[in-house]
């Protein structure tokens, strides 16, 4: 295994979170480098079972070779069906690590980070068809807004959307080095490199749909968990993590908790953890990518 692929943060937590039993089923939604997967595999007895899904080619180079490991090759929004085709419902337990997995930002080719020159592509999906060269340069500008908003959390979104739109009718904006140069004017002084990280990161989002997939995803985990299975999910920034409080929390994404006549509420989930769990400090110092990880443990009801 290629160890600068991705170093599993808070590996210990979501291992202690998951609570395996030797003969469960187990899915791993994020396989990524496989870190988490082969941890879990560990405690897995001969007649455990792990089900991984990854969308992103390269991590197909990281399979396990074990009877009792499945890879999937997409996107864990699927997450019902292909654990229905796999005969493997109900699970014992579901992890999902929501990070960009730091090899995938170390491929230059990719598009993903601001450290190199690259066609804007930022695609999970390779076979996908959008692209973030395609959202700068065909989005009408109130989506630009939007966009980078809600999902980028930018101050100046407005005014950025509009630098965009103006740029991109003089001559295309295709790579990354055209677009640091036509927003220049807009990146606050001092700021740079967490500026263009949010603009990235509200790219990144809106190519790979991630937050109506992540939705997807937890409301299905609630239906192919056993009563009494954990869900544990990770997230790096607050859109997702809100979300994933919210769900466990209310059963829903927006809104209050309901409950019925008898007082009695219809959220799947039970929390575990009293907020979220981070990392320690001595994990941050070893693995930077810990400081913004935020994991949350559910137990089905």
């Amino acid at each position: 295994m290629n160890n600068t692929y991705h170093t599993p943060v808070m590996l210990q937590e979501c291992i202690d979170g998951l609570n395996i039993r030797p003969d469960g089923k187990y899915v791993d939604v994020t396989f990524g480098g496989g870190g988490h997967s082969r941890e879990i595999m560990k405690h897995l007895g001969e007649d455990g079972e792990l089900l991984a899904f990854d969308q992103d080619a390269d991590a197909q180079r990281n399979k396990i070779d074990d009877e009792r490991f499945i890879f999937i090759d997409q996107n864990f929004r699927y997450l019902k069906n292909f654990t229905r085709l796999h005969n493997a419902i109900p699970v014992d337990g579901i992890l999902a690590d929501l990070g960009v997995s730091s090899y995938q930002f170390d491929e230059a080719e990719r598009g993903f980070s601001i450290r190199f020159d690259a066609e804007l592509d930022m695609r999970m999906n390779r076979s996908s068809a959008l692209t973030a060269k395609e959202v700068i340069n065909t989005y009408a500008e109130a989506d630009l807004h939007r966009i980078f908003g809600i999902y980028g959390e930018i101050q100046n979104a407005r005014s950025l959307a509009n630098t965009i739109a103006t740029a991109r009718l003089s001559a295309p904006i295709n790579t990354v080095a055209d677009l640091k140069n036509a927003i220049a004017a807009r990146i606050p002084r001092g700021k740079e490199n967490k500026y263009l990280a949010q603009v990235f990161q509200a790219l990144r989002i809106e190519v790979n749909q991630e937050l109506e997939a992540l939705k997807d995803f937890l409301i299905q985990s609630a239906e192919v968990l056993v009563s009494g299975g954990r869900l544990v999910v990770m997230s790096y920034h607050s859109l997702e993590d809100r979300l994933v409080k919210n769900f466990i929390a209310k059963g829903k994404f927006t809104g209050e908790l309901e409950k019925d006549i008898y007082g009695n509420d219809n959220r799947p989930f039970e929390a575990v953890s009293r907020g979220a769990i981070t990392a320690s400090k001595e994990e941050i110092e070893k693995n930077n990518r810990a400081r913004s990880a935020k994991l949350r443990i559910a137990v089905k009801k």
